[in-house]
């Protein structure tokens, strides 16, 4: 019995995210509900990282991108996929692993994982930085991404095509280091659906993903809710701040702490009922 897959069973996906307790897709990867994506679209990746910060995560941001279309955050379930430096005994494995599970194009490996996507998910990749042959997506790949989530990519390496990327719409945005013309080569897919790290972040598959033009913020799957609902408490206690600020009720020292008073929270809690 060959045990080497490309894909995780559905019980180890489960196992390895065990944590999350909700909804999940048939391959078993975490399906974070598409209110809560909603929800996260208007966070700020400060927001999120202090969310992330007070619950013991700290190590969740990866900055330094290039971005395809800066006007569009970027929000979705993380499909990821990790690549290696080619080694021939490794890639033999993985060809004939890749055609078990249905993949027959063993020179094309950077498009099995695009096969595997649902709308709402984000193709993260660890190509351990390649930018040179580490292109993992061009126009082609890249319009196949776009047609099939409508969202997007985060790539740590290198993407080809660019001005046809650039040309992609629908609210897509794609995440790389930098650009290049060579074709991608020189690599083997290790695994997809595996943890995978970008800069300094660790991805698990269905975490929630976050790009905005400060950088790439990787949210647990079990964390999303209420990073999403925090950061709407944030954004509802700014703009009473500010309105409070500007009718001059309070002074910037008394609104701009970490707690407020007594007296500020109740006035706060009959605004926001009202």
């Amino acid at each position: 019995m060959r045990s080497v897959r490309i894909e995780p069973t559905k019980d180890a996906l489960c196992e390895l995210t065990e944590a999350w307790r909700g909804e999940r897709f048939g391959s078993g990867r975490p399906r974070v509900p598409d209110e809560v994506l909603d929800g996260l679209r208007l966070a700020t990746t400060e927001e999120a990282w202090s969310a992330l910060h007070e619950a013991g995560y700290p190590r969740q941001f990866a900055g330094g991108w290039c971005r395809t279309h800066p006007e569009n955050v970027l929000v979705g379930r993380a499909v990821t996929a990790q690549f290696v430096p080619h080694r021939p005994d490794l890639d033999a494995v993985v060809v004939a692993a890749g055609a078990r599970e249905g993949h027959h194009e063993g020179d094309r490996q950077n498009s099995w994982v695009i096969e595997l996507l649902e709308p709402g998910d984000v193709l993260v990749v660890d190509i351990f930085g390649k930018v040179v042959e580490g292109t993992v997506v061009g126009d082609n790949l890249g319009t196949a991404v776009a047609s099939r989530i409508g969202v997007g990519a985060v790539i740590d390496g290198g993407v080809r095509d660019l001005q046809g990327l650039r040309r992609l719409g629908g609210g897509v945005n794609f995440f790389y280091r930098a650009a290049d013309p060579t074709p991608i080569r020189g690599v083997t897919l290790a695994g997809v659906n595996l943890p995978i790290r970008i800069g300094d972040a660790t991805v698990l598959p269905g975490d929630v993903v976050l790009g905005t033009e400060t950088g790439v913020s990787v949210i647990p799957a079990q964390l999303a809710a209420d990073v999403a609902a925090a950061s709407e408490d944030t954004r509802v206690r700014d703009a009473f701040g500010k309105q409070r600020l500007a009718e001059r009720r309070y002074t910037s020292a008394q609104i701009d702490v970490a707690t407020w008073s007594e007296e500020i929270e109740a006035d706060f809690q009959q605004w926001r009922q009202s």
